[in-house]
């Protein structure tokens, strides 16, 4: 995957324990343990966003760098191209996982980009449904 290209990636990601973060302007949020799946997309460079995720030093900027603060990435997946499919993703997902409301879709109508489950293998049988390949780092 070259830098330049354009896409939509999945993250999921490992809270080891319950904790209340605060996100920003969404304020106080309270997280359980577990695992989430954050829906994003890159069309200036994907491989530089989700090299950006996974840095632990860094400004925090969007909704998601807040929680990365506490959590790691553990897989990751993505689909290439120009077109914008992160909202169609999270509806995917919304339809089988709670989201967190207004986390990642300031921009957007989507309830919220971020999905929890307990059971990791769900959330990742349902983004390789969205026709995403898993990406090894």
């Amino acid at each position: 995957m070259a830098n330049y290209k354009k896409g939509t990636y999945v993250l999921l990601i490992e809270l080891p324990k319950s904790m209340d973060i605060q996100v920003g302007r969404l304020g106080k949020i309270k997280f359980h343990a577990g695992f989430y799946a954050y829906v994003g997309s890159a069309l200036n460079g994907l491989e530089a966003r989700i090299a950006r995720h996974l840095r632990t030093e860094k400004k925090l900027y969007w909704h998601i760098d807040y929680l990365l603060a506490h959590a790691m990435v553990k897989k990751i997946f993505y689909v290439e191209g120009s077109e914008r499919k992160e909202c169609d993703i999270a509806k995917n997902l919304a339809a089988h996982f709670n989201s967190i409301k207004g986390f990642g879709s300031s921009d957007c109508d989507c309830e919220g980009h971020l999905f929890y489950s307990s059971n990791k293998r769900k959330l990742e049988e349902h983004a390789k449904s969205c026709g995403l390949q898993s990406l090894s780092w």
